[in-house]
């Protein structure tokens, strides 16, 4: 913005060849220190060493995501399954040098692990339960690791009444604008999805709300009429036309929803909405999947800027479901900053799906 702003505006600045120079010069420089930075802190700062109590499904998942997220800074060094040993953890974590526990199984003895942890304390360790390192480490909620206890003590929604008046005067602001500044390109993608496929402008189709309130979702046409059974979207579906890849990609298949936002159906962050059928089905299969129901639903979220594509397969909704619960809990104007901010970068790259 303030090189559009200094270029654009500024007479000032002159000449523009001097600040196109320092552009290009600033962003390769930038890209180098960011690569170089990465590398030496792999390199200089070890990890921390890791300590994981009990194996289990929990403690595998928490393996498998450090194990692709080497950024973390963590290193699972001891992985304490005896429950047996629970009187040598000092011994254990002492000689493997740990600086934090994860508690993902208490192998149904919480007075004797609480003693054991206690005893660690002189060690100067912090101590997480699974739930809690999980989702600092992901950026998600481990769904099938909670209960309801877990809602009722992170969803503070009486605390948010404010949040939520703010972000609806801003949805709509943000919504007008948009509409004004790509009225023109209605028409453009008009004339480009009639003249290479057969149908209607404009897909409509029933979605759940805020409070499973169905309303009618508006986007632009990606798809062929013709031998759709319209099934969830898959990747690299065939259904998809040549301008409803570049729309998809784009993300200019999304513009006509800012008039779901002007009706207060939608906002511009938050969980993608879904169908009501799909969503009766998930409900019998997912724990808890109708809270993300909570909120309005987003032209994107906390799950579409994760970099993953998502199918409609039961494991990936339920990641999807774990990101969503994570923006519930956190909700705040600099998270959504975050997103719209990456949501922008995505778009930029031609990362849409």
């Amino acid at each position: 913005f303030s090189v559009i702003y200094f270029y654009l505006v500024v007479p000032a600045v002159t000449p523009k060849t001097n600040l196109a120079i320092f552009i290009a010069t600033f962003t390769i420089l930038f890209v180098l220190w960011r690569l170089g930075y990465q590398a030496f802190l792999m390199q200089v700062i070890p990890p921390v060493n890791l300590a994981i109590i009990g194996s289990n499904k929990f403690s595998d998942n928490l393996v498998s995501e450090l194990k692709k997220n080497p950024g973390s800074a963590y290193s699972p060094a001891l992985i304490f399954s005896d429950p047996t040993k629970l009187d040598d953890l000092v011994v254990a974590i002492s000689g493997h040098k740990i600086k934090t526990i994860v508690v993902c199984d208490n192998f149904g003895e919480s007075d004797r692990m609480e003693n054991a942890l206690f005893s660690c304390l002189p060690y100067n360790v912090d101590f997480y339960n699974y739930p809690d390192f999980y989702e600092m480490v992901t950026g998600k909620i481990p769904v099938e690791a909670i209960g309801q206890n877990w809602f009722l003590e992170n969803l503070k929604e009486g605390q948010k009444n404010t949040y939520h008046r703010v972000k609806r005067v801003l949805d709509v602001i943000l919504a007008c604008l948009i509409f004004v500044a790509t009225l023109p390109l209605w028409f453009l993608i008009g004339i480009a999805i009639k003249s290479t496929s057969r149908g209607p402008v404009f897909f409509r189709q029933v979605r759940v709300g805020k409070n499973e309130k169905e309303y009618v979702m508006i986007k632009f046409r990606t798809m062929r009429i013709t031998d759709n059974d319209g099934a969830p979207t898959e990747k690299k579906d065939r259904r998809i036309t040549g301008v409803g890849r570049f729309l998809r990609g784009s993300r200019l298949d999304e513009i006509p929803q800012v008039l779901n936002i002007l009706r207060g159906e939608m906002s511009f962050i938050g969980p993608r909405p879904e169908r009501p059928e799909i969503i009766t089905e998930l409900e019998r299969n997912i724990p808890f999947y109708k809270t993300r129901l909570l909120i309005k639903p987003g032209l994107t979220g906390w799950d579409q800027i994760s970099g993953s594509y998502h199918s409609p397969s039961m494991s990936d909704t339920m990641e999807k479901l774990q990101h969503d619960l994570y923006y519930l809990k956190h909700r705040s104007f600099s998270l959504d900053l975050s997103i719209a901010l990456k949501t922008i970068a995505t778009v930029l790259f031609h990362e849409g799906r």
